[in-house]
């Protein structure tokens, strides 16, 4: 990193306070944005040279409790796909911005219709007919432009799927049918990185974390080449916001802790969450 851009944190920080009142230095999102225009680097990279410093950039002020500077440089340089920008699809893209995973790769070859405005965080009545990854990327760029953003317009397929998740550090299932599960959990496989998988129906829904070396999917639907159905529960037990959010904040934490290297991830176990009883019960993977 150049040392007049460190220079120029330096000069540039002020002084600031965590939510408990401890006093830190910070440098604001103008300004941030203002040095990355000058220099020709992201914003994340900007972000990460003041984190090296100790000057904490105040977007990220209310995580400093429960992410150190170590933490939040991590999340900065990770790379994360996200597959499938509908239910689950939008509340993680947008919920991953604001924690600060600096680099997404956001795929859906979808565009919004109607029926998506009762769940779907990023659809509106003005955007029907958009493209999903688009309205995504653009969503992004609103919450942290120094994000760097690849928005892929396109549907997961056997032939595709090796291409877009190979420079990813971890995968995020986000998808709506079983078999297009599958394939990127061969996907994943093959590029040696974790996967993030969850379905919801109604408002219940499932979260599992599988890792190359795991059996993964099988151990829920069974083997591949017997499937009976391609789509989920959803498609009989329609699908509400309530589900819909919880489940993709599960993925969420999932995604914090494998970036962060935690070693209570939820590999080889079944969080399995039912809100219309309060039903929480997690399952262990023989």
């Amino acid at each position: 990193m150049p040392d007049s851009l460190n220079e120029h944190i330096e000069a540039l920080a002020r002084a600031g306070t965590l939510s408990n009142g401890t006093p830190c230095r910070v440098i604001g999102a103008a300004v941030v944005k203002r040095l990355a225009e000058e220099t020709g680097l992201s914003g994340r990279r900007v972000e990460m040279a003041a984190l090296r410093q100790k000057i904490l950039p105040d977007r990220y002020l209310r995580n400093r409790k429960l992410l150190s500077e170590t933490d939040q440089i991590s999340l900065l340089g990770a790379a994360v796909c996200i597959v499938g920008l509908g239910g689950l699809g939008g509340l993680v893209t947008e919920t991953l911005a604001r924690m600060g995973v600096g680099r997404m790769t956001l795929i859906d070859g979808d565009t919004f219709e109607s029926h998506n405005l009762n769940r779907q965080l990023l659809s509106s009545t003005d955007g029907i007919g958009t493209a999903k990854a688009v309205a995504a990327a653009e969503r992004v760029q609103t919450i942290n432009p120094g994000i760097e953003v690849s928005a892929r317009s396109v549907y997961l397929t056997r032939e595709n799927a090796l291409e877009l998740v190979e420079s990813c550090h971890i995968a995020v299932d986000c998808l709506d049918d079983i078999r297009s599960r599958f394939i990127l959990e061969a996907a994943t496989k093959h590029a040696g990185i974790p996967m993030v998988s969850a379905a919801v129906a109604g408002i219940s829904g499932h979260v599992t974390t599988i890792f190359p070396d795991d059996r993964g999917l099988e151990n829920i639907y069974g083997p591949e080449d017997r499937l009976t159905v391609v789509k989920g529960a959803e498609t009989h037990l329609g699908c509400l916001a309530p589900g819909v959010n919880l489940i993709a904040s599960l993925e969420c934490v999932e995604v914090l802790k494998v970036l962060l290297g935690r070693d209570n991830t939820l590999k080889n176990r079944l969080l399995v969450v039912d809100l219309s009883d309060y039903t929480i019960e997690t399952l262990q993977f023989s």
